[in-house]
């Protein structure tokens, strides 16, 4: 009995802690996105470019995921 309430109120807990979790706002990210710009001192097409990638989540440093192998 004293197992199923505390699971209860560990559940309780986990779910009011989700929504601190959740991906952030566009205004969010458009703030994260201009402080790297401006810590790289980029300007001009490069800043653009920059912002374009960081908004659009493309700016992954490890480059494309790799194709799958032919099957044989």
């Amino acid at each position: 009995m004293l197992r199923t309430i505390a699971l209860i109120g560990a559940s309780a807990i986990l779910l009011t802690a989700a929504p601190a979790s959740a991906a952030p706002t566009a205004k969010q990210k458009m703030a994260t996105c201009q402080f790297g710009a401006k810590e790289q001192k980029l300007t001009g097409a490069k800043r653009t470019a920059y912002m374009k990638r960081c908004m659009a989540n493309e700016d992954s440093p490890r480059g494309p995921a790799p194709a799958a192998p032919a099957p044989k």
